[in-house]
């Protein structure tokens, strides 16, 4: 029964072949994660803090599916195609056209297997990057990441048409060189953004996490990509600026300031006497120097005295690394010394407004209390 002829093969190749896939497909999870093992025994000793367990996790899927295909197809390469199923389509053989399908699924299987190595290269890269506190360097490896992608998977179309449709590389490389420089001309900004992209990497005017402003965005860098860079903006928006605009527009990096300056103004009624004036100044300045780890420095002067009022002028600065969060709370708790301040010396007030606003010119956050 197992030399019976079926479809030009003896039922005992069928068996065979069977018997190689099923015990490929239960052996698969072993190993792929035991040759996983070995290619993680190479790369150790570039990295002693990576773990295995993100190497492996990341490599086992797509590398059990290539086991799995390689083997099958291997396989299936003892049996003989029958004659009887061997028509033609379009003068070509059902042979031709299996045996093409099999071979783009191994160059579809062992590519996505190379696009989980990239992944872990560049997890390996950014480990050793990340101690050094370097989110520019974090983000160079994305967009590199990005790019090896992009050209492994143009890699593997290509060898997809070679090998499965017998397209000729020479004369596919000519055709597309033509094609590519009517592309290039239809795709001139794409292009003019691809090469901002690396003037932004390269030249650093601003890196992920920056708090920038280009023409009427502003908003935190989150990524730059090849083509565009992605702000989230104070309202908690995604915007997405070309990478063009962000090289030749003017880019206002709030982020490289060393200090932010922040001002408050108060005014006082104009029958205030001197003394009081001068209780005043003095109280501020003694307020401003009990935060000394929030002010770096502070300066308070009488800045006008108009028929409307007597105006003081409060300007201090913080350092650039003081989230918003913190400068909100710190001057509150100035106001509310200012307050208690006046209370205690008996300096008159009247009722007002409070108000903030943001000056665009030095980037200062001013609060103006009348009192």
């Amino acid at each position: 029964m197992l030399d019976e002829i079926f479809f030009d093969n003896p039922v005992k190749s069928y068996l065979l072949v069977a018997t190689v896939i099923i015990v490929a497909v239960l052996l698969k999870r072993y190993l792929s994660r035991y040759i996983a093992s070995l290619l993680f025994l190479l790369i150790k000793r570039s990295s002693k803090h990576i773990q295995k367990s993100v190497f492996v996790n990341l490599v086992v899927q797509p590398l059990d599916s290539f086991l799995v295909i390689l083997v099958s197809v291997l396989a299936f390469d003892r049996l003989y195609f029958p004659h009887r199923l061997n028509i033609k389509i379009y003068h070509v053989t059902a042979h031709d056209i299996v045996e093409s399908f099999f071979i783009g699924i191994i160059i579809i299987s062992f590519i996505w297997f190379l696009l989980r190595v990239i992944d872990f290269i560049a997890i390996l890269i950014q480990e050793k990057v990340a101690p050094l506190d370097a989110p520019a360097d974090n983000q160079l490896v994305l967009f590199f990441k990005d790019f090896f992608k992009v050209f492994l998977v143009t890699a593997g179309m290509i060898m997809v048409l070679k090998f499965c449709f017998n397209i000729h590389i020479g004369q596919l490389i000519t055709g597309l060189s033509i094609v590519g420089a009517a592309l290039a001309l239809a795709a001139k900004e794409s292009l003019e953004n691809l090469i901002a992209s690396f003037i932004i990497f390269f030249d650093k005017p601003f890196i992920a996490g920056d708090l920038v402003k280009v023409n009427t965005f502003s908003g935190y860098v989150e990524r730059i990509g090849l083509r565009s860079t992605r702000l989230r903006t104070m309202d908690k928006t995604l915007v997405t600026v070309p990478n063009k605009q962000m090289v030749d527009s003017i880019v206002d990096n709030s982020s490289a300031r060393d200090h932010v300056r922040n001002e408050i103004k108060v005014e006082l009624i104009p029958q205030t006497p001197s003394g009081k004036i001068e209780i005043v100044l003095a109280g501020i300045k003694n307020i401003f120097l009990s935060h000394p780890k929030k002010i770096i420095t502070s300066t308070v002067y009488l800045s006008d005295v108009t028929r409307n009022g007597i105006v003081i002028i409060c300007e201090f600065f913080t350092p650039s690394q003081l989230s918003i969060d913190n400068v909100n709370i710190l001057k509150e708790d100035i106001h509310l010394d200012i307050k208690k301040m006046q209370e205690q010396n008996n300096v008159n007030s009247f009722q007002a407004n409070s108000f903030t606003f943001t000056t665009a010119a030095n980037q200062a956050e001013t609060d103006v209390v009348k009192t």
